[in-house]
């Protein structure tokens, strides 16, 4: 890029042949999954593309289109009118910073919010249940710590294992948010870590880079400003697609000061999670040009036989298509949760049963032999019927090992196994880049 002078940049000129639109084989070979039909599919759709018009055109702004990022100025995004109520009088800014956050918990959450999820476990509530039952001194027949143990052995567990979990998402989120790129700032291209990126920064990104936020392609260093991505994060295509840049920046966005001098104010659609749409309209010098999917690079995707490209981030951080789509980190009721409660219903409607069996049968006994007997008169003097009630509590603990607790310890240790035998799968493992599956 410092080679180019600004002479021979400025006769940089949109390129006419419609093959100059699609990835050259001999510079950028087509992945080995990418069959010949595919391959026909790509060439007629590129043949078919429409040309761009040689001058802007105007169109009706979309009802959708809200949202408003001006280039190279922080302080215009922090606006009242780009305020949003949080709590109260409480507002913050409706643009997202660029760091993200997958975790579930952190120090203060960690412990309620476990829980809260592991307590939607019928069998852990019945135990909860059991435990309080036998803290009482008419119904109890066995000591409150032999349930207690059991349960705070089973939470212990399964507490651990959602903290490792966890503490993995936590490092993973620090490793993306200090991962370094070069933004424009006070006229310079400086390093700078994504967390740090706003809505409305000028990015510079090369080769084998990752894209730090949804952007608009401004320029590159190919022909039209081409720049090839790679989205195998968002739709698991290995193969490339290539984004375009406007005629207009390209040929006027490509020395370091006519990007600082960028004040261009974007109209677009609010954020959301469609992959294959984006409405928006770029008005700069008195004139207003519509921008669609093909200019936009998406978070999540990889740049490539692309030496440089230059960027506008539009939607940062949690604003994102690719983590709109994800969206919060939420918690998971496997098949075998859904079996192992419906098989606790059962088998607590049994022990129901049979303790009402036993109970009634308590009372009958105690009315016709237990209290005519002098040996097992203990002067409380409560009725038969009252008798049969608290027997039926006590019969519950009695009985309670009906309920299979140590069937979730186990379920536990053999999900914990089973990921770490995941992670050590050698069929697994891509020993290229050293990545092993998570």
């Amino acid at each position: 890029m410092s080679g180019e002078t600004k002479g021979a940049k400025m006769s940089r000129r949109r390129a006419d042949s419609e093959s100059s639109l699609g990835p050259n084989d001999e510079v950028m070979p087509y992945s080995d999954d990418e069959t010949d039909d595919e391959l026909e599919e790509t060439s007629d759709g590129e043949a078919e593309e429409p040309q761009e018009p040689a001058h802007p055109r105007e169109e009706t702004r979309p009802p959708e289109i809200g949202w408003k990022v001006k280039a190279n100025d922080r302080a215009y995004h922090q606006l009242p009118e780009f305020k949003k109520k949080v709590f109260l009088c409480i507002k913050k800014s409706r643009y997202s910073g660029n760091a993200i956050k997958t975790y579930k918990y952190n120090a203060l959450t960690f412990l309620p919010l476990n829980l809260y999820e592991q307590f939607k476990r019928v069998a852990n509530i019945y135990f909860l249940a059991l435990l309080i039952l036998q803290i009482i001194p008419d119904i109890a027949t066995l000591p409150w710590y032999t349930t207690l143990i059991p349960l705070v052995i089973v939470l212990g567990i399964t507490a651990i294992k959602d903290l490792v979990d966890d503490l993995a998402r936590h490092r993973m989120d620090k490793e993306v948010n200090n991962r370094k790129c070069e933004v424009l700032l006070d006229g310079r291209f400086k390093e700078s870590k994504w967390m740090d990126i706003q809505v409305g920064d000028v990015v510079r990104l090369k080769k084998n880079d990752f894209i730090p936020a949804d952007i608009l392609l401004l320029s590159s260093s190919n022909p039209n400003s081409l720049c090839y991505v790679e989205t195998a994060e968002l739709d698991g295509e290995t193969n490339l697609k290539f984004k375009m840049g406007l005629r207009q920046t390209d040929e006027g966005l490509q020395e370091e000061q006519e990007l600082a001098q960028f004040n261009a104010l974007i109209e677009c659609e609010e954020p959301n999670n469609r992959l294959d749409k984006f409405t928006g309209m770029m008005l700069w010098k008195s004139e207003r040009y519509p921008l669609e999917l093909d200019n936009i690079l998406l978070r999540g995707c990889k740049i490539r036989n692309t030496d440089y490209c230059h960027g506008l981030v539009i939607f940062a951080g949690a604003d994102t298509k690719i983590m709109r789509n994800g969206g919060k980190t939420r918690f998971k009721r496997t098949k075998i949760d859904e079996l192992m409660n419906y098989m606790v219903y059962t088998i607590f409607v049994m022990l129901v049963l049979v303790s009402a069996g036993l109970a009634i049968g308590h009372s009958f006994w105690y009315e016709d032999i237990g209290s005519k007997a002098w040996y097992l008169f203990d002067g409380k003097g409560q009725t038969t019927s009252y008798r049969g009630f608290l027997s039926f509590w006590g019969y519950i603990i009695v009985l309670n090992t009906m309920v299979p607790i140590s069937l979730y310890v186990s379920v536990e240790v053999i999900r914990l196994g089973q990921s770490k035998f995941i992670n050590w799968d050698l069929q697994m493992y891509y020993s290229e880049k050293d990545t092993p599956a998570k």
